[in-house]
């Protein structure tokens, strides 16, 4: 998915649900899942029951467009956290909200995780002090991240605040928008991730 420059709100409707893609466009009337709330495609509106292998893709195929990864990215995070203590579920969701383009977009930076890619990638953002242009890049707690100062005049930034204000609250980071900048305090748990998601069903899958 990271290569694909196709709609990507086809990506809700295959999955049955918003996947929040858009930034704010999803929040209004244009969107298209709220418009035609059925499968994409010649044969979107005919119901098919899937067999326990098609429930399992498709929860996987969530997680991939949500967090924009590619299949080989996708299977790197999942065996990193299999070789963790803990609960592999827990621990691959946390490593997924960890990386620094969903930091940028869980600190209201970015209107979506594609957007936050993308100012990641054109060296907008700053780690610690240092630029950092790799989207996956780990964030640990204690991390300070912000805007390069001569790019804070972009006009999308005070439309990516405005539109934090209206997402649910991210209790693992601190932000201060007018410098600019926000601070990792906690991990993620998986509570505070809000993705319905059957995360066993992705942990069966990739077991097989």
């Amino acid at each position: 998915m990271a290569q694909y420059h196709g709609p990507v709100c086809r990506f809700c409707r295959r999955e049955n649900q918003k996947l929040f893609l858009k930034g704010e466009r999803c929040l209004t009337d244009r969107c298209s899942f709220e418009r035609r709330a059925y499968a994409p495609g010649q044969h979107g509106q005919k119901r098919s029951k899937l067999s326990e292998f098609g429930q399992q893709l498709r929860e996987k195929q969530k997680v991939r467009r949500v967090y924009g990864l590619t299949e080989k990215s996708m299977r790197i995070q999942f065996d990193r956290a299999a070789t963790k203590r803990g609960v592999t579920s827990d621990i691959f969701f946390r490593n997924l909200e960890q990386r620094l383009d969903n930091v940028v977009y869980r600190m209201g930076f970015a209107r979506s995780r594609s957007e936050a890619r993308q100012l990641v990638r054109h060296n907008h953002i700053i780690v610690n002090g240092s630029r950092v242009n790799m989207p996956g890049a780990n964030v640990d707690v204690g991390d300070l991240v912000s805007v390069k100062e001569n790019s804070r005049k972009l006009g999308m930034f005070p439309l990516a605040a405005d539109l934090f204000s209206k997402r649910a609250p991210t209790p693992w980071v601190e932000v201060d928008h007018k410098s600019f900048s926000g601070k990792v305090v906690s991990l993620p748990t998986r509570d505070d991730i809000h993705l319905n998601v059957k995360e066993r069903m992705i942990v069966e899958l990739y077991n097989k």
